[in-house]
C-alpha cells in the first residue's frame, strides 16, 4: 500500500477542461490528507501565484500526477530523474500511448493506488552522452528516443554507426534513431521501425529515410553501447531527446547511447495491456 502524504502535478498546457478537473483534483487529495506540489502550468489553471520549477516539483512527493499526453509524461519521466515515485499519467487527448488512464478513471484509480492494488509497469531509459573532442559535453536520459537530424533543409548527413565497437555502417539518411521498446511506438514507428514488447531487452537503431533502400532498422541487446559519429558537414546536425531537449552537432561529434540504469514507474489501469493499447490507438482490426 502505497504511503501518500505529498503528490507531484505536471500539466500540460492549454487544455479547455483542464481547470475544473484540477480543482476536483486538489479537493479529493484535500479530503483524503494529502498535499500537492504543482508546476507552472498547474498553478495557471488555477491562477495561484507562479507555481514550482517543473524538475523541483517531485522533490519529497510519494506519486506524481501527469495530467497531458505522451509529451507532458515525457517531461515529468526527466523530471523524477530515476527516483522511485511511480507516475500516474492522465491522458487529456491525443493519441497517448503511455497515458493510459482516461479522465473517468482518475479517481477510481487513485483509490486503488491508495489501497495498494495498482499495477505498475516499470520501463528502462536511455542514457546519451556526447563526446566533442575527447571531453563529454553534454549527458541526457531519455524515456523513448535519442535522434540525430539534419539541420538543413534537403541535405543528407553521414552518420557512422557502432555498436561495442563492431562497425555497422555509415548511414547516409535525413537521420538516425536509437530507441527503447517504449519509445518503438513514437517516431521510430514512423519511420518505419518495429513495434517492441516493453519488456523485451533490446535497443532499437532506426534509418530515417536512408539513401539506400537495404538500410533497414537493426536491433540489438540492451547491453550494448551504440556510438553514432557525426561526420556532418557544417555543423548540419541536430540531436534531440525524446524530441523535446538537445543541442547542434558538430563534426566529428560522438554520441554514446547505452541502457540506463534509471526507471520510471508507470501505473497502469488493471485491464489496459499493451495489445490492448496497440488495439485500441493503432486501430488494429478495423476496417
Amino acid at each position: 500500500m502505497l504511503d501518500i502524504k505529498t503528490v507531484g502535478i505536471l500539466s500540460k498546457p492549454g487544455i479547455a477542461h483542464a481547470s475544473t478537473l484540477i480543482l476536483e483534483l486538489l479537493a479529493w487529495l484535500e479530503r483524503h490528507g494529502i498535499s500537492a506540489r504543482y508546476d507552472a502550468e498547474t498553478a495557471a489553471y488555477l491562477g495561484r501565484g507562479s507555481g514550482i520549477a517543473r524538475d523541483d516539483v517531485p522533490d519529497g512527493t510519494q506519486l506524481m500526477i501527469v495530467l497531458g499526453g505522451d509529451g507532458t509524461l515525457l517531461s515529468a519521466a526527466r523530471a523524477v530523474r530515476g527516483r522511485e515515485i511511480p507516475i500516474f499519467a492522465v491522458n487529456l487527448g491525443g493519441l497517448g500511448f503511455l497515458t493510459a488512464i482516461t479522465i473517468d478513471q482518475i479517481f477510481p484509480e487513485l483509490e486503488r493506488a491508495l489501497r495498494g492494488e495498482q499495477r505498475v509497469a516499470t520501463r528502462r531509459m536511455l542514457g546519451c552522452e556526447v563526446v566533442r573532442a575527447g571531453a563529454t559535453l553534454a549527458a541526457y536520459e531519455a524515456l523513448n528516443d535519442v535522434v540525430i537530424t539534419k539541420s538543413s533543409i534537403a541535405r543528407m548527413i553521414d552518420l557512422e554507426t557502432h555498436v561495442d565497437n563492431h562497425y555497422v555502417c555509415t548511414y547516409k539518411a535525413d537521420g538516425l534513431i536509437v530507441t527503447t521498446p517504449t519509445g518503438s511506438t513514437a517516431y521510430s514507428l514512423s519511420a518505419g521501425g518495429p513495434i517492441i514488447f516493453p519488456a523485451v531487452a533490446a535497443l532499437c537503431i532506426t534509418p530515417i529515410c536512408p539513401h539506400m533502400l537495404t538500410n533497414r532498422p537493426v536491433i540489438v541487446p540492451d547491453t550494448s553501447v551504440i556510438q553514432v559519429i557525426s561526420l556532418a558537414a557544417n555543423d548540419d546536425a541536430y540531436l534531440t531527446i525524446d524530441g523535446q531537449i538537445g543541442i547542434p552537432l558538430k563534426h566529428e561529434d560522438r554520441i554514446l547511447c547505452r541502457s540506463s540504469s534509471n526507471s520510471i514507474h508507470l501505473i497502469r489501469p488493471p485491464k489496459s495491456l499493451f495489445f490492448d493499447v496497440l488495439r485500441e490507438k493503432l486501430k488494429w482490426g478495423e476496417r
